[in-house]
């Protein structure tokens, strides 16, 4: 995250989650989403840290995501936006934090191992 001044256009912030990547930047606006380039209408995932501090409908999201698949990425988006809404207010830092908007999911595809068919399952084996 870069640091920004209050009277800023924009508010950029880094999220993600398993293989995705999420630039989020948040400019003052009316509520509008836009992800790549492209206007989104069913975003109730996305405005979750928004609705919690009361800040829904003021800004205006806009994302550049890559990798993952739609779980990842609509994660990663959610996070660069509650890191974005604390970089506007220090004081929604708490209020994020217990609902767990701050917090990245580390978890990550297990990789495969030699000798086994996924990371943990093993080839069928036969006593006699």
């Amino acid at each position: 995250m870069k640091d920004v001044t209050k009277n800023s256009l924009y508010y950029t912030s880094l999220g993600r989650r398993k293989r995705s990547h999420a630039v989020v930047q948040l400019k003052k606006g009316t509520g509008l989403t836009y992800i790549n380039g492209k206007i989104r209408e069913e975003v109730q995932l996305f405005n979750t840290p928004l609705d919690l501090v009361g800040e829904n409908g003021k800004w205006d999201i806009v994302a550049f995501v890559r990798g993952g698949g739609i779980t990842g990425q609509t994660e990663s988006i959610r996070l660069g936006v509650a890191r974005a809404l604390i970089l506007i207010n220090q004081d929604f830092k708490t209020t994020l934090r217990k609902a767990g908007y701050v917090t990245r999911d580390a978890r990550e595809k297990e990789r495969k191992k030699p000798g086994l068919k996924r990371a943990r399952r093993a080839p069928q084996w036969s006593k006699r």
